[in-house]
């Protein structure tokens, strides 16, 4: 088989497909629809956004941070959430052009 200059390693695309598994759970999705709107969250500010506990908001803010989707800063006692992978907002495009209602 011939690789053409724009196909991928197959190391790449696994890493690309753990970091879709990440996203593919729909709190997730929503917390970055909540923070593509350009503000900085805190945990328990997406809890409430979002009808989570605390501690699920926090664990899917961990996995995201993990993958490099979301980046966070302390503000005193508080640490907020903002987008990190300025990709997100073209993947949030396509799944609201094909799932948007």
């Amino acid at each position: 088989m011939i690789k053409k200059n724009s196909e991928m390693t197959i190391e790449s695309l696994a890493m690309a497909a753990e970091c879709l598994k990440t996203l593919a759970h729909p709190h997730r999705l929503q917390i970055v629809q909540l923070l593509l709107g350009g503000r900085k969250y805190s945990v328990n500010e997406l809890a409430e956004a979002c009808s989570l506990s605390q501690p699920a908001t926090s664990e899917h803010l961990r996995l995201m941070q993990r993958c490099g989707f979301l980046k966070s800063e302390r503000a005193g006692r508080t640490v907020n959430y903002m987008i990190a992978e300025p990709h997100l907002s073209e993947l949030m495009s396509c799944i609201q052009r094909r799932f948007g209602k």
